[in-house]
Parts: C-alpha cells; sequence; structure tokens
C-alpha cells in the first residue's frame, strides 16, 4: 500500500482525525465523557472561545494577531454587568441614568467594538507590530477593568440576563445558538463578500494588495473592530453564566483561541485558514479540557499539555507547507 497516496487527505482531515483520537482515547478512560450532559456541557463551554476565536481568525488571515482580546471580553463583560447594576450616577447634576437590558448588551458591545477598532487605528495609522500594540492593550484593558470594578465583583444581574448564558432554547444552550449565529455570520464574510477577498488578499500579500486599490489600513480596523464585538459578547456570556462580573476575567483567554485557531489549520504568517476550521480547533480544545477535568488531571498539567498541542499543530503546520 502506498501510503503517499493518502497523504493529501491525512492533511486536509488531520483536526478531524485528532478530533477523533482524542474522543476515542477519553471515552476509554472515562464513562461520563459520552453522555448527553456531558456534550450540552462541552459545547457551552467553548461557546465563548469559538466566538472569540471566529474574531482571532479573521486577524490572523491578515498576518495579525490579537493579545488583548481576554482582557477586553473582561472589560466589557464588566461594563455591561455595571450598568445593568448600578447604571450611571453623575454626581454633579444629581442625575442617575438606568439602562435596561438590550441597553447595557449595546454599550457593552460599542465598547469592545471602539477597543477593537482603536487596536487596528494603532496598528495601521503608526506602523506598529499588532504583538506589542494588542500586549499594550491587554494591560490597559485589565486594568480599567479592575478600576471600574475596584477589583470587587458585580454580582446580582437578573434572571434575564442570566439567560444568555444559562438558558435552554428548543433543546439547545443559548451561547451555542449564539456562536452558532457568529460563525454563520463569519462563514458569509470570508467566502461571499468583498470584505472577506481583501481579507485574505492582505494575509496572502500585502504589498500586492496595496498597490491593486485595497484600503489596507480601512479592512484592518474593521477586522480588529470585529475581533473586539466578539470578544465583547464573550464576556457577556461568561458573565451571564457566572451571575457575576470577575475583575479577573477571561485571563489566558486569548491564548485558547490562538490555539482553537492554529490547531483549525490556519497560517500565522496569514492568508491561510477557514472559519469552520477555527470551530473544529475550538471543539478540539474544549474536548481536551474537558478530559482532562473528567480523568483528574492537575491543572497545572492542564497548561502543559495544551502548550505542548500548539507547538504540536504548528509544527505539524510548517511540515505540511514545507511539502508542498
Amino acid at each position: 500500500m502506498n501510503l503517499r497516496l493518502y497523504k493529501p487527505y491525512f492533511i486536509k482531515f488531520q483536526s478531524l482525525i485528532a478530533l477523533f483520537v482524542i474522543c476515542l482515547l477519553i471515552s476509554l478512560l472515562s464513562d461520563k465523557f459520552l453522555t448527553v450532559s456531558n456534550g450540552w456541557n462541552v459545547m457551552r463551554q467553548i461557546s465563548v472561545n469559538v466566538c472569540i476565536s471566529v474574531g482571532m481568525t479573521l486577524i490572523v488571515l491578515t498576518a495579525g494577531i490579537d493579545l488583548s482580546v481576554g482582557s477586553v471580553l473582561a472589560l466589557c463583560g464588566a461594563i455591561t454587568a455595571g450598568l445593568l447594576s448600578n447604571g450611571i450616577g453623575i454626581m454633579p447634576l444629581d442625575l442617575y441614568i438606568g439602562f435596561t437590558l438590550l441597553g447595557a448588551i449595546l454599550v457593552g458591545l460599542l465598547c469592545g467594538t471602539f477597543i477593537g477598532g482603536f487596536n487596528g487605528w494603532v496598528i495601521t495609522r503608526f506602523n506598529v507590530p499588532p504583538f506589542v500594540a494588542t500586549l499594550a492593550m491587554l494591560t490597559i484593558a485589565r486594568g480599567l477593568t479592575l478600576l471600574y470594578t475596584e477589583g470587587h465583583p458585580i454580582s446580582g444581574l437578573g434572571e434575564s440576563f442570566a439567560y444568555i448564558g444559562t438558558g435552554w432554547l428548543l433543546g439547545v444552550p443559548v451561547p451555542v445558538w449564539i456562536s452558532a449565529l457568529v460563525v454563520v455570520a463569519a462563514v458569509i464574510i470570508t467566502n461571499k463578500t468583498r470584505l472577506g477577498r481583501y481579507i485574505y488578499a492582505i494575509g496572502g500579500n500585502e504589498s500586492a494588495s496595496r498597490l491593486s486599490g485595497i484600503n489596507i489600513g480601512r479592512v484592518k480596523i474593521i477586522v480588529y473592530a470585529i475581533a473586539g464585538a466578539l470578544a465583547a459578547i464573550g464576556g457577556m456570556m461568561v458573565t451571564s453564566r457566572l451571575d457575576s462580573a470577575q475583575p479577573n476575567a477571561g485571563v489566558s483567554y486569548e491564548l485558547d483561541s490562538i490555539a482553537a485557531v492554529v490547531i483549525g489549520g490556519a497560517s500565522l504568517s496569514g492568508g491561510k485558514g477557514t472559519i469552520l476550521g477555527t470551530v473544529l480547533g475550538a471543539i478540539i480544545i474544549g474536548v481536551l479540557n474537558n478530559g482532562l477535568v473528567l480523568l483528574n488531571v492537575s491543572p497545572f498539567w492542564q497548561q502543559v499539555v495544551k502548550g505542548m498541542v500548539i507547538l504540536l499543530a504548528v509544527i505539524i503546520d510548517k511540515s505540511n507547507a514545507k511539502s508542498r
């Protein structure tokens, strides 16, 4: 049997094969893994990472990176919770402004969109490397979260808001519906719109894209703004599920999203990757996390395992690129 004939198929379906192997191993080691309740639990848990990772995919396709999504998630979740719980008080005018659920959510989304767009503006206007710009925003957004919350959780957000993270709709958890809508919208953008073609073109060859008339700066600002909005959505789901905005929410979430993008087959050099591949990568990360918990693996070792999986995915991607 000539295995070389099957190599293209192994490369194409390597993420699916990896997911199958992981599920098989965990199911053999734990009888709690292949249950309906655990399946929904995994899907609910990965919904946040799916939303963040979709935005990260758009950025990586342009050969960028965003390290601030975890902090933006925490800040937008805290702002939404604060507006729901306390509103805004303007002391000199003795004025209090209360917020409805929809109003607080819209403000949170606008904050995430603005921060993401600001990241894109700094990167394009001042030619700052994305790694540096978003690393700075990681610290800024985390500091703003701590200032806004004064280091304390914001709790008691009401049943309507809790429904976003804990409710069910037509037998499916609401967070799964939200992440599914995000995925569908992103697939349409990347495959059916001019913006999607520009994103791939910029990642493939930015210089050629500029010469062909594509407004590089505008596209990047839009992409980073979308990623910021999706981080805000993730923040609301986390805050809703906990019924509390935690100042330290979202720590290391950027690493999980980057892992999902890389495992899903996207290239960190840009121009290569798909939204559905990223979703599959997020599922692999979620299943792996869930399996390690079921097997009572130490949280410290869980970090080691995830790091090794990311490294292995990058090595495989580089090897595949050389063989093509």
